[in-house]
């Protein structure tokens, strides 16, 4: 007799999988369901919406664990209970989360307690008056000098196709300050090369916005644009400006890498990716005196409290004042030939 073989159930993504009584509308997950689709239909970006979704999850399994189904059953102090729960938290590497892991994870609990009582699903929001963790202002890691971009901008092999096009993106990154998925979504036909501008369709927040864009960053656009773009469109042309071999828009993670192995192969002693480029883009035209609210254009900051960050990163206009007038300087004016520096051998 044969026996049967059973087949194994097909894998079932972590996000379809149902937490909680599955014929209870009113609970967790599916309230979660519901907000997820208002956040849609009030034009939150699939990302926004996505990001949202993995955290509320994350929040929906640590209730279920505690025999918690429905949101009239969340408190305050169950919330409190949550809060403490991230605190105590360790990473893989045995780190714990850092204030704003804890509260990137937070917010999202907060906007949905907001919309259950507006929506008057639930009778109060136990999450009004929640406290997030004090923010610690953390500057950027590294900042590129003007001589260590241009040897990272200066690695590509511009003999080859690949090259010219990584050359044509590293100078978008370093001349317009982009963020990562606004250069991955940049279409060919946003780039005005006669008034020297390029249009950023749906960025952060789903804003267009309108920024200049250097000769030297255009000369190189339009080189790949004539040149390799028409070798790597295979098939349908889906608009984006720069392609991969296979003719697809870059996937973060490959644009990311890609640009990492640029800046560790200039062996220039810092890392980092495409927002190392932002970073350095905003603190040099700051040192070079330009004003604080054109950076905030620049970048598309919707608050001058992010962008004057890079004031504090901008160190050489202090560092001319401290020079000027710090008197304990190796030489004064007027002194020099009483003054030896501490380096010079004193010979009896």
């Amino acid at each position: 007799m044969a026996v049967q073989k059973t087949r194994k159930p097909k894998s079932v993504k972590i996000a379809d999988q149902v937490i909680g009584p599955l014929g209870d509308p009113g609970s967790l997950y599916f309230q979660m369901k519901a907000f997820l689709q208002h956040q849609r239909e009030r034009g939150y970006s699939e990302r926004t919406v996505g990001n949202r979704e993995s955290l509320l999850i994350a929040f929906i399994r640590w209730c279920d664990e505690r025999g918690l189904s429905r949101p009239q059953e969340i408190t305050r102090p169950i919330l409190e209970r949550y809060q403490r729960h991230l605190f105590l938290y360790r990473k893989a590497d045995g780190q714990p989360l850092s204030a704003r892991s804890q509260t990137v994870r937070i917010t999202p609990i907060r906007v949905w307690f907001k919309w259950l009582t507006k929506s008057n699903r639930i009778l109060y929001n136990p999450a009004a008056d929640l406290e997030l963790p004090r923010m610690e202002q953390r500057l950027p890691k590294h900042i590129l000098t003007a001589d260590e971009a241009e040897r990272i901008l200066n690695v590509p092999d511009i003999a080859t196709a690949t090259g010219i096009r990584d050359r044509a993106m590293l100078e978008t990154l370093y001349s317009t300050g982009m963020r990562r998925m606004e250069l991955i979504n940049l279409d060919w036909m946003a780039i005005d090369y006669e008034r020297g501008t390029v249009m950023i369709r749906q960025g952060k927040g789903r804003k267009d916005r309108m920024i200049p864009i250097g000769e030297r960053a255009l000369a190189w656009i339009r080189t790949y644009r004539d040149q390799v773009r028409p070798q790597f469109v295979l098939g349908e042309d889906g608009g984006q400006l720069f392609l991969t071999q296979q003719g697809e828009a870059f996937s973060p993670n490959r644009l990311t890498q890609l640009v990492r192995e640029h800046i560790d192969a200039a062996d220039i002693g810092k890392r980092g990716s495409c927002h190392l480029f932002r970073h350095t883009m905003a603190t040099l035209m700051l040192e070079n005196g330009a004003d604080v609210r054109f950076i905030q254009a620049m970048l598309g900051h919707v608050s001058l409290e992010t962008t004057q960050i890079y004031t504090q990163v901008s160190i050489r206009a202090l560092k001319d004042i401290h020079t000027a007038t710090h008197p304990a300087r190796l030489s004064r004016q007027g002194k020099a030939d009483q003054e030896q520096r501490p380096d010079q051998d004193q010979k009896q």
